[in-house]
């Protein structure tokens, strides 16, 4: 398709155009000749950024590369996010050492905050347990001015830390974070809390639980209640259970500021502290206490129910609802995903359902787009990819709530796998309707399934549909495109001509070969399909059937006829044709070969 260009191009206007084309490389080559047709025209950070993010999100890291090194030759202001853009792309291919080599240049570049890029460096390197280069790069940039925070950088090292059982090194740095001018957060204190209980080393988390009271307001902090659950279910699990107690009560005090009155509901003596068997029953209890004991907070309470849904205890969770239905607190779509997520783990389909349809709706909750992926995910990998594509529908309907892409290659990936590649193929048709761009493995899945179950056609037009995005197909979906039986059928030519000159005759039946010629494009010894086509200038497409067609329907019959740039015609079948037959007749193509 040609461009047209404007009197006077605007790098928003470039923008506009590169991000409409479909193929990358087009886009790429619209982005270089922009510069020859307007020779005063610069290219500027948004422009930069809209064309890394088209060659990234698609695959092309080379031209990617490319157009990095461009931007810094020009030298024009650019934004973090470019940067971290490329670093994910170059992880997601498994280019670490670009990644670290693209940061490390940032100097060279026209950018005055590095802070994102840096950030999401050090993620994917504790994602990938590289914490040595992770040191490095944290050692390297802490100092410099670029980087304008430190305290997400920290929680990582601590975090990753904590991955490899090292959380007693994960206690040094929270102990230097004072020095670096940083202050915890409530992620540094979970994070850390669970990786010293999950070591063991229960003295030095009772004494972060207390450095952690003593930081806290005079009003207290519900939700920090996630922290304290996780030192007082693993003092009990360590039979500690007098020493949980203890705690829970200094908690309600002075983390929660519970009332009184509500401290004296709580029998705490109750708890039998020597029996093993007990251990159990004293978690129940503390977990109570806190959903109990707590002023009544949204944060509180979400914070619980999360972490609850999160460990797998839908029933407790159930509990911290109902108490926020009795204090008149509502639960928001978070905690019905954490929710969905849990009920899928434990494979009760029917009750996510009911908290869909019903719960929700009662507790006048709207679903999010983040939610409805949730279920439709959790519905696929059940094998439920018609309940998903019902959900999808309902998605679609509800205003301000647009299926994104996640959504799509949620679904095509359920329905392939569910074996529906008819329906996978008009929701890729879909995807595309609404401008995202699917995944070359998301186009071999359904070409490969569209091969198996006899429509290579349409399998054929979404290749040409990936190539047409500069997407390389890979030789499994050439594989299946390929057809054996046009090898066959050359032989059984040979055989036939064998046959007339009369040599061998004794060893070859006629009968034998007419079956297996059956089975294969040529047509040895039968009549054309009873299918007539007739093209017109106007009327549409008329398609007519005086059978039932097994291989061949209308939106297969208006495909063809788009391909071929058919608009108007006329279509009768009398006989079951294929969609091979209905090109032949379009094309005259087919040599019918008698056999005499």
């Amino acid at each position: 398709m040609s461009i047209r260009w404007p009197r006077r191009l605007t790098p928003t206007h470039l923008s506009q155009l590169i991000r409409s084309q479909k193929n990358p490389l087009k886009a790429l080559e619209i982005f270089g000749e922009a510069k020859h047709r307007y020779p005063n025209y610069r290219h500027n950070g948004p422009v930069y950024a809209a064309m890394i993010d088209i060659l990234g999100s698609s695959g092309r890291v080379a031209e990617m590369k490319e157009v990095i090194c461009r931007m810094k030759e020009d030298s024009c202001e650019c934004r973090d996010s470019v940067f971290a853009s490329a670093i994910k792309t170059y992880a997601r291919v498994g280019l670490l050492d670009e990644a670290i080599s693209l940061f490390r240049s940032l100097p060279q570049f026209n950018c005055v905050n590095w802070t994102e890029s840096f950030i999401t460096l050090l993620k994917i390197l504790v994602k990938e347990t590289k914490l040595e280069a992770t040191y490095h790069i944290f050692l390297e940039n802490s100092c410099r001015w670029e980087v304008k925070s430190l305290t997400h950088a920290l929680n990582l090292l601590i975090y990753g830390l904590c991955r490899i059982h090292r959380s007693d090194l994960a206690l040094c740095i929270f102990q230097e974070m004072d020095y670096q001018c940083c202050y915890p957060v409530r992620e540094t204190y979970l994070t850390l809390m669970r990786g010293l209980c999950e070591d063991g080393l229960l003295t030095e988390a009772t004494h972060l639980l207390y450095s952690m009271l003593w930081r806290i307001s005079q009003k207290g902090s519900g939700a920090d209640v996630a922290i304290y659950r996780t030192l007082l279910d693993a003092l009990c699990d360590n039979g500690e259970v007098q020493e949980a107690v203890e705690i829970l009560g200094k908690v309600l005090r002075k983390g929660l500021k519970a009332p009184k009155r509500r401290q004296k509901q709580l029998d705490l003596s109750q708890i039998n502290h020597e029996c093993e068997e007990s251990i159990c029953n004293a978690k129940a209890f503390i977990t109570k206490a806190l959903i109990k004991g707590t002023v009544p907070s949204f944060d509180a309470y979400r914070s619980l129910a999360i972490d609850l849904y999160y460990e797998g205890k839908i029933d407790k969770g159930d509990e911290v609802l109902k108490e926020m239905y009795i204090r008149g607190l509502r639960p928001s779509s978070l905690i019905y995903e954490a929710k969905v997520a849990a009920l899928f783990t434990s494979g009760t389909i029917d009750e996510v359902v009911d908290v869909i349809e019903r719960e929700m709706v009662e507790n006048s909750c709207v679903l999010t787009v983040r939610l409805y992926n949730t279920v439709i995910r959790g519905l696929c990998n059940k094998g439920k990819s018609d309940l998903a594509l019902g959900y999808f529908e309902k998605m679609s309907r509800q205003v301000a709530c647009v299926p994104n892409k996640e959504t799509y290659d949620i679904l095509v990936d359920g329905l392939c796998r569910d074996g529906k590649y008819i329906e996978a193929s008009q929701m890729l048709e879909q995807m595309l309707i609404h401008s995202y761009w699917p995944g070359g493995e998301t186009y071999t899945k359904v070409i490969h399934g569209l091969c198996l179950i006899g429509r290579p056609y349409k399998a054929i037009m979404w290749l040409e549909e990936m190539i047409s995005q500069a997407k390389i197909p890979q030789i499994s979906v050439w594989g299946s495109l390929y057809v054996p039986a046009q090898i066959k059928a050359l032989k059984l030519l040979a055989h036939f001509s064998t046959l007339k000159s009369g040599c061998n005759k004794a060893n070859y039946s006629q009968g034998s070969y007419r079956e297996s010629a059956l089975e294969i494009w040529c047509k040895v010894k039968q009549e054309p399909s009873n299918l007539t086509f007739c093209r017109k200038e106007m009327g549409g497409i008329n398609f007519t059937s005086k059978v039932v067609n097994t291989h061949l329907d209308l939106e297969t019959v208006k495909a063809i006829c788009c391909e071929y740039r058919i608009n108007c015609a006329d279509i009768n079948i009398k006989s079951d044709a294929t969609a091979d037959d209905f090109i032949d007749a379009i094309e005259s193509s087919r040599a019918y070969i008698p056999c005499t």
